[in-house]
């Protein structure tokens, strides 16, 4: 007698298969293709939209911004060096420099923690002419693209693995109740007694 296989699944039918083992089975099996394939893919789909977010931001604030060399003239504040965003601590000094019909000017700017009186700087400042933080370079992009993606694909899982606890749940529960509904068939045939 030839057996009908398929590989992790049987043909034929089983009568103490019920239909709560077969949604089981089915669910593990769309657990697992979900993981593999729809995880990963929506990583990937969140990852690319936030590098493209990520570029964007970054082109708008280098056309926002202007760079320019300065020279420190107060040294450093004795105030704490604040850190924005991850980069150096940094602290707000004077500088000055010269523009091309204007001459000579000065702002106050964030500056490297550090920074002594005379040392060339560089500057960002924005159109209103305030010191602020440079535009994210490469490497903040894809920093921000791979957290992003990263964060993306484990949200999937999560809920992947909710839902399938949940499924798991309720097919549990949906199996205790047939054993109990079959119990009660049986179990005056197998203990004698009658209700």
């Amino acid at each position: 007698m030839r057996r009908s296989r398929v590989r992790g699944w049987r043909r034929r039918p089983n009568p103490l298969r019920r239909r709560s083992d077969v949604v089981a089975a089915w669910s593990f099996r769309a657990v697992a293709v979900l993981l593999v394939v729809v995880a990963p893919l929506v990583g990937v789909v969140a990852g690319w939209w936030a590098h493209d977010d990520a570029r964007t931001t970054a082109r708008e604030q280098r056309a926002d911004r202007r760079h320019l060399r300065a020279e420190a003239v107060g040294g450093t504040s004795d105030a704490l060096p604040t850190v924005h965003g991850g980069r150096q601590p940094s602290t707000e000094v004077t500088v000055r420099w010269t523009e091309p019909g204007n001459g000579l000017r000065t702002a106050t700017a964030l500056v490297p923690a550090g920074t002594r009186a005379g040392e060339t700087v560089d500057v960002w400042l924005d159109y209103r002419g305030r010191s602020v933080a440079p535009p994210p370079d490469g490497t903040a992009v894809w920093q921000h693209t791979v957290t992003l993606g990263v964060c993306a694909a484990a949200g999937a899982v999560t809920v992947i693995l909710l839902g399938h606890a949940v499924v798991r749940h309720t097919a549990m529960r949906r199996r205790l109740a047939e054993w109990e509904r079959e119990w009660a068939r049986t179990e005056p045939d197998w203990t004698g007694r009658r209700a």
